[in-house]
């Protein structure tokens, strides 16, 4: 089988390394893909931005604007 002159000690290196970066990217896939799920999560708009903006298109006055306020526990 190995009677020639053929020396396989590349691939005794290549096929390792090519596992190590598989295994890398696989995570930094799942890392990026995680890191997206949470940055949409996290992006939702708070109440008082939502009381703002009902203030700021006049569906509230500014009464109810403040005791809402008020209630979230903002100054």
């Amino acid at each position: 089988m190995w009677w020639s002159d053929y020396w396989p000690m590349p691939l005794m290196f290549f096929a390792p390394a090519m596992m190590i970066i598989f295994v890398v990217v696989c995570l930094a896939m799942i890392f990026f893909m995680v890191r997206s799920v949470m940055g949409r999560r996290s992006r939702g708009r708070d109440a008082l931005d939502i009381l703002r903006e009902r203030y700021a298109r006049g569906e509230i006055n500014q009464a109810e604007y403040e005791e809402r306020r008020r209630f979230l526990g903002t100054t």
